[in-house]
């Protein structure tokens, strides 16, 4: 995927939605995933010609693996004119060493996000971008069926009233695929630590019965996404009209 569909997909998502306003602050949390570095291009790109201006910044919540470089995600920020900031916690230690956690990931989840939500207020920032993409949305809406017997999926804009931040998914109408593409493209410095209880998830089930939708029903995740766009979910903002024509 090219630079320019990216930021076309981003513009309509934060055109569509209303993400951003004139002067916020937007931190970009870095997993060093793959989708978290292509929001941090998509954003970065954005603001050099977006007409609200807004401030970016990145961080990224260090759990206390071990061997975790991010010299070359620190390279590519600065590359972007990105200041960036990492957050060391102990994480890992309060997980595997202290409570000894057979099952930790959803204690894992709200520590992470409660450190980077921390952190992200201290910088001065009031939105944090999240790298959440349509297959992500497909597959979140997949699991509530499935497993909570209703028809849900996250929020593209959500306010988030314990923290006073607002959480916005600039990436909800980019495909993994153009992601991957994206990051084969432009060689993304990934960096991936390995969690000692990596396994089989849900979510991984979720990907794995999408894909085999589509490959038997061409065009079922579009169908599904079309769904979601206008099935009224509770806690989505209203679509914007198009006012860029």
């Amino acid at each position: 995927m090219q630079l320019q569909r990216l930021l076309s997909f981003t513009r309509k998502a934060v055109d569509d939605y209303d993400m951003i306003q004139e002067g916020d602050h937007i931190a970009v949390g870095i997993s060093g995933g793959k989708d978290s570095l292509t929001l941090l291009y998509a954003l970065s790109g954005l603001k050099r010609f977006y007409p609200k201006h807004f401030e970016l910044s990145a961080i990224t919540v260090d759990l206390g693996f071990k061997n975790l470089d991010l010299s070359q995600i620190e390279a590519l920020c600065a590359e972007l004119g990105v200041p960036y900031k990492v957050i060391k916690s102990d994480i890992y230690e309060i997980l595997f060493n202290i409570r000894k956690e057979s099952n930790p990931c959803s204690l894992c989840a709200k520590m992470r996000k409660g450190a980077l939500n921390d952190a992200v207020k201290e910088m001065g920032c009031n939105k944090v971008a999240y790298a959440h993409h349509k297959d992500d949305i497909i597959e979140t809406m997949i699991l509530s069926l499935i497993f909570e017997g209703r028809f849900y999926s996250f929020s593209p804009k959500s306010y988030l009233d314990r923290t006073g931040l607002t959480v916005i998914r600039p990436m909800m109408y980019v495909s993994e695929a153009d992601v991957i593409g994206f990051r084969n493209k432009y060689q993304l410095p990934v960096v991936k630590a390995k969690c000692p209880v990596d396994g089989y998830t849900k979510r991984q089930y979720a990907k794995e019965l999408l894909t085999k939708l589509e490959n038997e029903h061409h065009g079922v995740k579009d169908r599904m996404f079309h769904a979601i766009l206008t099935g009224n979910i509770s806690g989505w903002p209203p679509k914007q009209p198009d006012r860029r024509n």
